[in-house]
């Protein structure tokens, strides 16, 4: 298969040989590219025909192939776009009234799933309130040690579980199962039962060849036009970088509850970034496209009043605020060591009794979080990892997600949907494995890591010359929660120190990078002193 697809690639069109495979190939003519296609489909298999069996001689189920319409002058929506395609062929082919939603580069590793996600459905108290069941989202290809923080240990272990209780989980785009009449704009009623048990009567007894021509219309590009899809109740949500969060959200406000379930063998598993500017990028789109609904008619506390419980709306607000929280922690790894530089406390004295409610909650709070990872199964590695993937994206995937809403709202910008990479060459994914951290292209993200580094490496270089060789022991006493917060920035960056002077890889940070995040930390520096 990679060798046709790549010879495919190559030609730039479909071979004789592939067309007469399937005659769905036949219709990939010389004029058409991916950007500009007429709609496509086929039923590869047509569960109801007798001859659709397997090896075995057991039914098949139907397999449709599906390739929506695509031209230049009308805007696709990317995955909503699709799936809202996906929603209105399926449900002229079949009377199923479950869909899956699982994203191209994730498998189900759990051959029980289905039924694990139909007992709630299926549930005679409370199945009928359910408009979809979430499972977590995992990955099969992390290190021990999960060194760019993407297994989501604690959102999957607690956060997402804790909001069974609150209404139900947001759904996050990929294993999930959802009601299909949801999706579909329905609101719940009591009575919404009965419509189901009809509804799941009907049959589909068209021929294949009527129902591939039929359904061709629903995947056209104008289909929508004068439409409610992707706008108010019906399929997924257009115009926003999260479609998938702001469609649960919109469910739940139409009276529906939603579940979330981790099974021990895990469900669904998928593909983690092994780059850390793959992951940067991906935590910038997600968390710019939350802060958008944040700021837009769906912000949980207006478009959610009266809706859904108060408790729920407080509960999506975290995630909804990932992006401006940058700007605390930006403080935070500037400010201090900036000011320990230039001998200025912002902290009580160490011996001041005004020392220990900071000394409490800093202590209470990583012990709290230690605690926590350990629990589900983390390693004392993992979460000093996780700690410092934490301030790198805060530093810079929340930084620029804030700004470009910013920059939207004032109309200096469009929506984009940035797909993440997730392949990468031999020598990166054996640094990977290895857990060395990747760098290797230069990047406005990696600079802000630098010179941050940087910044807090001067100032505690700076502290230590004033208290040893100048021997300034009031400025330790004055100065002595800034000193600690700038070692401790200093050994949460050592990854990126290495990046900078010491490896001589293609991963390693590129030397235009060095010199800016150098030049710029000195002239902070520079700034502060004089």
């Amino acid at each position: 298969m990679r060798n046709i697809i790549e010879t495919t690639t190559s030609l730039g069109r479909i071979s004789e040989e592939i067309k007469k495979e399937h005659k769905g190939f036949l219709e990939w003519n010389s004029v058409s590219t991916r950007h500009d296609h007429q709609s496509i489909l086929q039923m590869v298999i047509d569960g109801r025909d007798p001859k659709a069996v397997d090896s075995e001689g057991q039914p098949l189920p139907t397999l449709v192939y599906l390739s929506r319409e695509k031209k230049p002058q009308y805007h696709h929506n990317f995955k909503a776009g699709a799936m809202n395609a996906l929603i209105r062929v399926s449900s002229k082919i079949s009377n199923g009234s479950i869909i899956l939603n699982v994203d191209c580069d994730m498998y189900s590793n759990n051959s029980e799933s289905v039924r694990d996600a139909l007992c709630f459905f299926m549930d005679e108290e409370k199945g009928h309130e359910i408009a979809y069941v979430q499972f977590p989202q995992c990955y099969d290809n992390l290190t021990r040690n999960d060194l760019y923080g993407t297994c989501f240990r604690v959102i999957n272990e607690v956060e997402l579980a804790a909001l069974d209780a609150n209404g139900g989980p947001c759904y996050i785009g990929s294993g999930c199962f959802h009601r299909r009449e949801t999706l579909c704009g329905m609101k719940y009623s009591k009575g919404c039962e009965t419509e189901w048990k009809r509804e799941n009567e009907r049959k589909t007894r068209e021929k294949a060849s009527v129902l591939e021509e039929s359904c061709k219309v629903l995947a056209s590009c104008t289909y929508e036009e004068n439409t409610q899809w992707g706008k108010e109740e019906m399929g997924l949500k257009y115009d926003c970088a999260v479609q998938d969060i702001i469609t649960g959200f919109s469910i739940q406000c139409r009276g529906w509850k939603s579940m979330y379930f981790n099974p021990e063998r895990q469900g669904f598993l998928g593909v983690a970034p092994t780059t850390l500017l793959q992951s940067l990028g991906q935590h910038k789109r997600w968390s710019e496209g939350q802060f958008q609904i944040f700021l837009s008619m769906y912000c949980p506390f207006i478009y959610g009043h009266k809706k859904i419980p108060l408790k729920l709306q407080f509960s999506y607000s975290p995630y909804f605020l990932w992006a401006p929280n940058c700007m605390a922690t930006l403080y935070y790894v500037a400010v201090p060591s900036l000011s320990v530089v230039g001998g200025i406390s912002l902290f009580p004295e160490i011996w001041s009794l005004w020392v220990l409610p900071f000394a409490y909650v800093i202590i209470a709070k990583y012990a709290y979080s230690l605690g926590e990872f350990l629990w589900f199964d983390g390693t004392i590695q993992g979460w000093w990892n996780d700690q410092r993937v934490w301030l790198f994206r805060r530093t810079t995937s929340y930084f620029f997600a804030f700004l470009d809403t910013i920059l939207k709202l004032v109309g200096f910008a469009e929506n984009t949907f940035v797909v993440t990479a997730k392949v990468s060459d031999e020598d990166v994914s054996r640094r990977y494995e290895q857990e060395v951290m990747e760098f290797g292209c230069p990047s406005p993200m990696f600079t802000i890591i630098s010179t941050l580094a940087m910044l807090n490496l001067f100032s505690f270089v700076s502290c230590v010359k004033r208290v040893v060789v100048d021997i300034q022991i009031k400025a330790l006493e004055s100065l002595a929660l800034q000193i600690i917060l700038c070692g401790l920035l200093v050994l949460i960056n050592l990854p990126v120190y290495q990046g900078l002077f010491f490896r001589k890889d293609k991963g390693a940070m590129p030397t235009s990078v060095t010199y800016e995040s150098i030049s710029l930390a000195l002239l902070a520096c520079s700034i502060v002193l004089y």
